[in-house]
């Protein structure tokens, strides 16, 4: 029987850096997993690609994606919608790979309800002043659109407690290298493995 892989969740306030540190992760191959690209209403940022990024969708498509119940999780954010195909993630696991989400933290609740036994990791700033810097260099959002997203952050930050680890992301060699560890240490907690170790007396 194929071991079931591991649902790891990262989630915070946009601008802290998910992407970033998201695409780092990838990059070193800090650990194998594969990653859930999301479905979105959005229009790609400079560089970005369909289906590698996220799946750039219209809002017809991504509401019939909702009524045929294909979404783990979506939500509307800062006017445009954002999901998690469920279809793929359940494949994933069931072949015992690890699935990497990068969601928001409205999202990582909703898959929270339906997939309790993830890791669910909160990326936080170091501070205000910090995130408020950073999403303003990205240079992609009006000043209006940047006031919404530092009041919405503020909100975000306090539903850390729905989480399992706190991982600051003030350089992300250290982000990578907390999460990493993470991971690591899931892995061979009892409550995961144990079943292995069950089958294995009956054997003997």
């Amino acid at each position: 029987m194929t071991k079931q892989g591991l649902l790891i969740v990262l989630s915070g306030p946009s601008g802290v850096g998910k992407g970033t540190v998201k695409s780092a992760l990838v990059k070193q191959r800090a650990f194998s997993f594969e990653y859930s690209v999301s479905m979105t209403t959005r229009k790609p940022r400079p560089g970005e690609v369909d289906g590698k990024d996220y799946f750039f969708v219209s809002e017809s498509r991504f509401q019939e994606a909702i009524k045929n119940d294909e979404l783990l999780e979506y939500n509307q954010y800062v006017g445009n919608h954002y999901g998690t195909p469920l279809a793929p993630v359940k494949k994933m696991l069931s072949e015992g790979k690890d699935v990497f989400l990068e969601i928001d933290v409205n999202g990582a609740r909703q898959v929270r309800k339906l997939m309790p036994d993830g890791v669910f990791i909160f990326l936080t700033p170091p501070d205000l002043h910090e995130l408020k810097d950073r999403i303003v260099n990205r240079g992609t959002d009006s000043e209006q659109v940047i006031a919404m997203r530092m009041q919405q952050a503020r909100k975000e930050i306090l539903m850390m407690e729905d989480y399992d680890y706190a991982v600051v992301n003030d350089t992300v060699a250290n982000a990578v290298d907390h999460i990493k560890s993470i991971v690591e240490a899931e892995h061979v907690r009892v409550p995961r493995v144990i079943n292995e170790y069950r089958n294995m007396v009956k054997e003997d």
